[in-house]
């Protein structure tokens, strides 16, 4: 049997809806008064059809019957003597199947429904089908993107590419387009991963050739690389606010931004002894708010290869923290912080490198450049040995062997990033 809602708005609405829809053997489920509640007593009711007569027609109707469409779609009749053109037109664009001028007749009744039923299934079908090409839309958007991911990654070409997600999407039970977002939302969340983590490398970076401008190391060079050093800060920021959920992640990048703000003009100009704490306490307090914002997104990302690339990237961190220790114990001995950091920075740099070297996911290009790593790492802790011998004509000699110990270990760990954000293990997850 088919079941009927009803509803009546309007002083003048005085149409025997309920009686003569029983009389035609429809059953009336509840009876309605005004549009307010329209909605929820169709979820309550799940008629088969609403019917209802309406006076004075208006926005509060129209409002209501477009919610009902959006949120338990079903036929819907309207009874009314309001012959405005532009309300009719307003109700076939809201949701409404026969909209009935002055026409109302308990014979009718049938009929009437009938046609507000097929039109509600066309309707619905028009809808499924412009769904379904709406989303193969998107789909083919999502494979593109997703093969340009894998071809700047891989360097495929287009068709390799290609089979690649033809590949996964056989062997994961997965529609080419579920593959292709999964794919894009890996890229995403490795390169947030490896920017956040590179503003943890610089809070440390920055403080390391501060120091080294402050002993007259290569000023030239260090000046350049300081130059460089900010400019980075500022395009990671500029990028992850562009690319991060600012409701997700806002206040964590907020957070590293007030701190970069006030430590970006202490690293100008010329370094300062009396300066060095000021600005090596900006750089601590940075490096604690990156370390939020990248473990957040490691977390997010809910994929095991991001925290491969967070241990990589945190490798570049600790090679300059360990030279900045290293640096700080010799310039500024008072400090007790500096021979401590280095302390730490060695045990769990060696630790991380250790775990690196371990793990499956490889290749030979990232084999390669690990072992290249724990090369120049043996060389940065013979160089910061070296600098603990007492003072003499190659103190300088040292001061620079170290500086470039640490920018060529940098240098390595910055192309194993690289490799582990491009690898296929972390875009397919």
């Amino acid at each position: 049997m088919t079941s009927a809602l009803v509803f009546r708005s309007g002083a003048a609405a005085v149409l025997p809806l309920a009686q003569d829809l029983q009389a035609i053997g429809i059953e009336v489920l509840a009876q309605e008064d005004g549009c307010s509640k329209l909605v929820q007593a169709a979820v309550r009711h799940a008629p088969d059809v609403v019917i209802g007569e309406v006076s004075t027609p208006g926005d509060g109707l129209f409002k209501a019957t477009q919610a009902l469409a959006d949120t338990a779609p079903c036929p819907v009749i309207v009874f009314t003597a309001d012959i405005d053109a532009g309300r009719i037109e307003q109700a076939v664009g809201a949701g409404i199947h026969a909209y009935v001028v002055q026409g109302y007749g308990a014979q009718r009744l049938r009929p009437l429904i009938h046609l507000a039923q097929a039109r509600f299934r066309q309707e619905q079908a028009l809808q499924a089908q412009l769904r379904d090409v709406s989303q193969r839309f998107e789909e083919r958007k999502s494979v593109e993107r997703a093969k340009g991911i894998l071809m700047r990654a891989r360097q495929l070409t287009d068709d390799e590419a290609f089979q690649v997600l033809r590949t996964a999407s056989m062997h994961s039970n997965q529609r080419l387009g579920q593959v292709s977002e999964h794919i894009i939302q890996s890229a995403h969340f490795a390169e947030g991963v490896n920017r956040a983590g590179q503003l943890r490398m610089l809070s440390q970076r920055v403080v390391k050739l501060y120091l080294l401008r402050l002993a007259e190391v290569q000023a030239r060079t260090q000046d350049a690389l300081l130059d460089a050093s900010i400019q980075r800060v500022d395009a990671n920021i500029a990028q992850l606010d562009k690319t991060l959920s600012a409701a997700t992640f806002g206040d964590l990048l907020a957070q590293v931004v007030a701190t970069w703000q006030r430590l970006k003009p202490a690293l100008k100009g010329k370094p300062a002894a009396g300066q060095l704490a000021t600005v090596d306490a900006l750089a601590e307090r940075l490096l604690q708010e990156a370390e939020r914002l990248t473990s957040g997104l490691e977390s997010a990302g809910a994929a095991p290869p991001l925290k491969v690339l967070n241990v990589a990237g945190r490798q570049r961190m600790l090679s300059q923290r360990f030279a900045k220790g290293a640096l700080m114990a010799l310039l500024e001995p008072a400090t007790p912080t500096g021979e401590a950091a280095m302390t730490l920075a060695q045990r769990e740099f060696e630790a991380g490198l250790a775990l690196l070297q371990g793990l499956p996911l490889s290749t030979p290009e990232i084999r390669q450049t690990l072992d290249a790593a724990a090369r120049e790492w043996a060389l940065l802790v013979a160089g910061a040995t070296h600098l603990q011998r007492p003072a003499g004509r190659d103190r300088l000699l040292r001061l620079e062997g170290l500086a470039s110990a640490s920018e060529n270990l940098l240098e390595g760990f910055e192309q194993l990033s690289a490799h582990y954000e491009r690898s296929m293990q972390m875009l397919m997850g």
